[in-house]
């Protein structure tokens, strides 16, 4: 478990689970990440979540805002799970539901799990992706001090895809 000003980063429960999936069957939440998910497809992102966790001692975790929400996303760190010319690697990744955006829990949660990720786990470089396309996520890896690295085509996107383009940012441990 990991605490900040505003925020817990836990391990799932059994109750995040509908929520997380009314959120990944958001179009607007989901536009970037290959369109809405369904309830089984959605179980199955928290279940590998939850496996990450338990393998690695580090994961994707559920996020808590206290007096405000029980559950409002997912925000954490996971391996690459793709072949690329900057992995094997370890990512920041962080899926809110709408209703918390603009508020500063992405930039939040993430800097918590980037200091546990180099404090605790002991990672020396963590890097974050996303769609080009997705200001508000770059927005956030600039907050993060992540450096812009490069744009890529992200193998796990069709060709034809307008989402197969990814910009790469990445921050070591000494910065």
């Amino acid at each position: 478990m990991i605490r900040t000003e505003r925020l817990i980063l836990r391990p799932w429960q059994d109750s995040d689970l509908p929520l997380f999936a009314a959120q990944n069957a958001d179009p607007v939440v989901m536009r970037f990440l290959n369109g809405p998910l369904t309830r089984a497809q959605s179980d199955a992102y928290a279940a590998r979540a939850i496996a990450h966790l338990a393998e690695h001692g580090f994961g994707k975790w559920a996020v808590e805002a206290p007096g405000v929400a029980r559950f409002i996303g997912a925000v954490g760190l996971q391996h690459v799970r793709f072949e690329a010319d900057f992995a094997p690697a370890v990512e920041v990744a962080w899926r809110l539901n709408r209703s918390y955006w603009g508020q500063g829990y992405a930039t939040e949660a993430a800097r918590a799990a980037i200091a546990d990720g180099f404090q605790r786990v002991g990672l020396r470089e963590i890097v974050a992706i996303t769609a080009v396309q997705n200001e508000a996520s770059r927005r956030v890896m600039q907050r993060l001090e992540m450096q812009y690295m490069s744009d890529f085509d992200h193998p796990l996107a069709a060709p034809e895809s307008p989402l197969r383009r990814h910009a790469l940012y990445r921050l070591a441990a000494a910065e």
